[in-house]
Formats: structure tokens, sequence, C-alpha cells
């Protein structure tokens, strides 16, 4: 598949770019970790930043908020050169990384205001503004406990939160939810787009392809440091043009069998003994394609045939895997 060539269904030219990268490059001795990567975040956007575990996102978050030096390429947050004005950049953003920033030792809301006295906040507005966060993220409950009796979501959105203190008009989430439950993940989900809503200019890496889905506006996909595909959910979606036949067979040699017979099949989920295979003529064909399989000797559980997700996206544009 390659890269859409489209004007962006939910840009709108009025909002100003808040972030904005352009041929970001970036090499570890001979090994490239980013490619020539480019794309750009609107106040009140969020983009999705995707790719598999080492395609570069996390150097790129870093490049971007002055934790990485570039090796070629530029990048500018709210109008300031990442390079030349890193100081002033630091400024600009909140980062929330893969690990909690927060001391374990204190309290969530004197976390709070630690991050605020970094920012330099007077501590006429700090009180107020630490005030104001644990009242919208709702963190009354616990605002008083040590982070180290915090449960792992209420620690995660504590550092999301603390991100937040200087009010940054750029915010970067780092695999924000890993390892939350659902219920977690869907209270903090809603918290970004509330940040999004008031106009701030979010990207965000995950490994949770429907948190994509749900949040971003853009998404960029990357494997190997470079941009493989960008566009809209629904637009990468569109572009697969095809739907998906999800097969569950009964037995690991039925999975085996299948995979031998099916060329283009893909085995996203070895342990369920899951294969998605892509069906570009509909109902008629995927029926072709279960004859062809019961015919082999393949025994199937389960089926069903659906319109592509990011996933199918994911895994038509990086690879298959079979873990």
């Amino acid at each position: 598949m390659s890269i859409p060539e489209h004007t962006p269904e939910g840009r709108s030219t009025d909002r100003p770019v808040v972030i904005e990268a352009s041929g970001l490059t970036k090499s570890y001795g001979d090994t490239v970790a980013v490619r020539d990567l480019s794309f750009s975040v609107e106040a009140g956007e969020v983009v999705g930043l995707l790719g598999p575990n080492g395609a570069g996102k996390t150097t790129t978050i870093n490049m971007l908020t002055t934790l990485l030096s570039i090796d070629a390429g530029s990048a500018r947050v709210a109008g300031f050169d990442v390079t030349s004005d890193a100081r002033a950049v630091r400024t600009m953003i909140g980062l929330a990384g893969q690990s909690a920033a927060v001391d374990e030792m204190l309290t969530a809301r004197e976390n709070l205001k630690l991050f605020g006295r970094l920012y330099k906040i007077p501590r006429s507005e700090l009180r107020e503004r630490v005030e104001e966060l644990i009242d919208r993220f709702r963190m009354a409950d616990y605002a008083d406990r040590p982070v180290s009796t915090l449960s792992g979501g209420q620690r995660r959105r504590l550092d999301v939160v603390a991100a937040l203190v200087a009010d940054p008009p750029a915010l970067f989430l780092d695999e924000p939810t890993t390892g939350l439950d659902p219920r977690t993940r869907a209270g903090l989900w809603e918290a970004i787009e509330d940040l999004a809503s008031g106009g701030t200019a979010i990207l965000l890496t995950t490994q949770y392809l429907e948190e994509a889905d749900r949040l971003a506006d853009e998404i960029v996909i990357i494997d190997e440091g470079a941009t493989v595909a960008a566009g809209t959910p629904r637009q990468l979606k569109r572009q697969l043009e095809r739907d998906v036949l999800e097969v569950h067979v009964a037995s690991d040699q039925d999975l085996a069998t299948a995979l031998a017979m099916m060329d283009r099949a893909i085995a996203s989920n070895a342990e369920a003994r899951e294969i998605h295979i892509p069906i570009g003529e509909g109902t008629g064909s995927s029926l072709d394609v279960l004859r062809r399989l019961d015919d082999g000797g393949v025994t199937i559980s389960d089926f069903q045939l659906r319109r592509p997700t990011l996933d199918d996206v994911f895994l038509a544009l990086t690879g298959p895997t079979t873990s």
C-alpha cells in the first residue's frame, strides 16, 4: 500500500501548526533509527505515531522534546527550533514517557507542586493551578496519598497530569496507557480528548490500535524509522480496499495447513489459532475460501467477514506477527 495523497479530512487551515517535523533523521553508528520523517500536529489535534517495536517512535519523541540531538532535518515546537531554541522548546511542552517521572515518596498533590516549581510557576498561581488539575482529572480521592500507594492507573494519570502543570501548547504522550486495564484506559482516553478539545496539540505513540482509532485525527505509521503510510484512520482503512475474513481453526496443525494454503493469510494471533485472510470480492469469495480450507482438511471452529480495522492496516504495512 502506498502512502495516500490526500487533504486531511479532520484538518482546518485556520488552526496553527504547533509541532512540525521535517526530514528528521537519527542514526546510532551504522543503524538508522529514524529516516527522513516529516509530519505536523495542529492546535487541538491528536496525531498518532504508530509502528512495531523498534520502529523509531520513542526516538522521534525524544528528538522533538530535546532529549536527543537531531542528525539531519529540523523540527519546531510552538514556533521554536528544537535545536537552536531548545530551552524555549522545553517551556512549551509536556512529556509523559513510558516510565513514570513522579516521586514515589511524595503525594500526588506534592508532585504536581514540585513540577510547577520546576516550570517556575509563581507560587501565587501554582496552588490554584494544582487544585484545578486535581479537580479536572478527578484525582481528589487520592491527591494526598503517597504515589507508592497508588494503583497503576492512578500513577499513569498523575504522570500525564504532571506534564500539564504549565499548560503547555504541545503534549507528547509515549504509550501513556500501556499496562492499564480497559476501564482505566477509557478514563485516560476521555482526559486526552478533553485536552485536545481545549486546543492542546498532542503527539501520541501507542501499541493499542483501537486507541489510535479512537483518539487520533491523523495517523503516521512508521517502520524501520521511515513513513509507510499517513492519513486519517478512515482513509487508511479505506486504502486497504478489501474486507477481511477472520478464521479461527481447531488446532496448531490446522493453523499451519491454513497458512500454507492461503498465500496472503496473516497469523494475527497464533496462540488463539486465528488467521486473517484478505477478501477482495465480498461474500462469494469468502465462501470459496472457506470451502477450500474445508477441502484441505482444515477444521474451522469459527469465522466472520468484516470491514478492515487499523490492526489489519498495521499488519499489512509492517508485516505479520506470529506471537
